[in-house]
């Protein structure tokens, strides 16, 4: 039993008559706890090596009291409401998102993607507030608005409006266009594919069409074009010897002709889009006769030189010109020193392609032409190991279809009932146009 100085069984121990004395300052707080935990005064009496173990024990534990101070505390979680884990979850998830999605809306306006991004550094912020180790803070916008004050950048969105053409039964045509001169350009074009051999003969042969529309009219016009189509004449009777018709092959039309009625009575019946597009392509295999005829002769002599002599024929009608006629004639790979001689025309080497480009400017129907060039060679190479690349023509021939065909007719119908002017063009070009030389 451990009581006062005066009362105690047990004589005062030689560091309570310090303190009594005034020689002693009393103990620190943070060590009173250390004091109250001795027993009896024994313990302070004790011997050193006791009192250095003492004290020992005193500093570790006003270190470890230090530490704990340092570390931050973290509130205690409140407990789990009582019902369905799941249920409240989803509860809670929804209240959020409704929260979150009106307090942005009252800083972006607009609650999109973009305005999200644009405001990132708000959004941060605002989380922040709104949540806190998962549960719902402060969700007033009015009270977040009175400290987190940046303004945000605000979406400004125009009312979205679907396109009418998106819902018209004609989607590749506005309505209200109108032109003060209501016309139609038609382009008839036509691609000549041609092999021929060495020898003369034709490996191949292939036409392959395109009707080109270029439409300025105003409303909401139907056009129906017809041609000189074999079928069609076949079916009104028109069919004869006076009437030329063409048969088309692989036909395709643009996605505003009415196929029904064009399998019903060959009809090509339409609402065009404004502007240009292609109205239908087709093809023709059939023995087309080479428009522009090229006969070659190629000589070498070895370690020398190389002549080369072309001759181009016109073979079409002589009322046509072919336009921008490029023939090209291959050469050696080590040929040098090019000379020429036309007599009609220009020639030019071009040695990064080991060609000769013949041009020639205009090319009427029923004309011969010849052009004559002389090369260097330093080595020859064998045929074998070089071959002989065919020569190439390209040509464009205005008023002239190779096939025949022919756009009999263009009907305009429009409510209002305007007059319009139809305008047709036919064009013949070279496609894939080859000759090979022997």
């Amino acid at each position: 039993m451990v009581g006062r100085s005066g009362d105690s069984s047990h004589p005062p121990s030689r560091v309570q008559r310090e303190r009594e004395a005034g020689q002693l300052s009393p103990p620190r707080p943070r060590l009173a706890a250390a004091f109250a935990s001795a027993n009896s005064a024994a313990h302070l009496e004790a011997s050193p090596l006791r009192r250095s173990h003492l004290g020992t024990h005193l500093r570790a534990a006003a270190s470890a009291g230090r530490r704990k101070r340092r570390r931050r505390r973290l509130p205690a979680l409140p407990p789990r409401l009582p019902g369905p884990p799941a249920a409240t979850m989803s509860a809670s998830a929804v209240f959020i998102l409704d929260v979150k999605g009106k307090v942005f809306s009252e800083y972006f306006k607009e609650l999109e993607e973009e305005s999200i991004r644009d405001n990132f550094v708000i959004v941060y912020e605002l989380l922040d507030e709104l949540m806190d180790f998962g549960f719902p803070q402060t969700t007033d916008s009015k009270i977040l608005q009175e400290y987190i004050t940046q303004q945000g950048n605000k979406l400004e969105t125009a009312k979205s409006r679907v396109p009418p053409t998106v819902t018209n039964a004609v989607s590749w045509r506005s309505e209200g266009i109108k032109y003060k001169k209501n016309e139609v350009f038609i382009d008839v074009i036509e691609s000549v594919n041609l092999l021929v051999n060495a020898n003369g003969s034709v490996l191949l042969s292939e036409i392959v069409g395109t009707i080109k529309l270029k439409v300025f009219l105003s409303g909401m016009p139907e056009l129906r074009l017809g041609l000189n189509d074999r079928v069609l004449f076949e079916l009104t009777g028109l069919s004869g010897s006076k009437n030329k018709s063409v048969e088309l092959e692989d036909v395709k039309f643009h996605q505003c002709v009415r196929l029904s009625r064009f399998d019903n009575d060959r009809t090509i019946s339409f609402i065009p889009p404004d502007g240009d597009f292609e109205l239908m392509s087709y093809r023709l295999s059939t023995q087309v006769k080479p428009l522009i005829w090229i006969e070659s002769v190629i000589e070498k002599f070895s370690h020398s030189r190389v002549e080369i002599m072309v001759k181009a024929k016109g073979q079409f009608k002589k009322q046509s010109v072919a336009n921008g006629v490029e023939i090209s004639v291959p050469v050696p790979s080590d040929a040098d020193s090019p000379k020429f001689k036309t007599s009609v025309g220009s020639a030019k080497y071009m040695p990064e392609k080991n060609v000769v480009i013949w041009s020639i400017k205009s090319f009427p129907g029923g004309k011969e032409y010849l052009m004559r060039a002389h090369f260097g060679l330093p080595s020859v190479e064998k045929e074998e190991v070089e071959g002989r690349p065919p020569i190439g023509v390209k040509f464009e021939i205005p008023y002239f279809t190779v096939s025949g065909i022919q756009v009999r007719y263009m009907k305009i119908i429009e409510k209002s009932g305007y007059q319009a002017l139809p305008w047709v063009r036919y064009i013949t070009q070279s496609g894939d146009y080859q000759l090979r030389t022997s």
